[in-house]
């Protein structure tokens, strides 16, 4: 089971002329906390050894891992074709026959 939770942080910017506020600015940060339960003694000591060789704790060296791993072959470029064609493309191709269009039909009479 996962459980999580999200920490807020609110950073207020305001800029003064003369004693009074012209613009005021709010942001909000979220980070997201997860709770990860039932975990494996064996993979809890093997992520420890892990976090120890790259010098990080071991909350660090997990959201390392999520984020390499999440992060892999996952880029979008914003257009949907050349996502498909880098997707694909390694495959090969396939030569469609098209069929040659027949004349436009009428429309159909409605009786108006």
């Amino acid at each position: 089971m996962v459980a999580d939770s999200v920490s807020r942080r609110i950073t207020v910017e305001a800029r003064f002329v003369r004693g009074g506020i012209i613009d005021c600015i709010w942001y909000l940060e979220a980070m997201a906390s997860i709770t990860i339960r039932r975990l494996e003694d064996s993979t809890k000591e093997r992520l420890r050894v892990r976090a120890s060789r790259h010098g990080r704790s071991m909350e660090e060296e997990a959201r390392e891992i999520l984020k390499s791993a999440l992060g892999k072959g996952r880029e979008s470029s914003g257009n949907l074709a050349e996502d498909i064609r880098r997707l694909f493309g390694p495959l090969g191709g396939v030569d469609l026959r098209i069929p040659r269009r027949g004349p436009m039909r009428e429309p159909p009479d409605f009786g108006e």
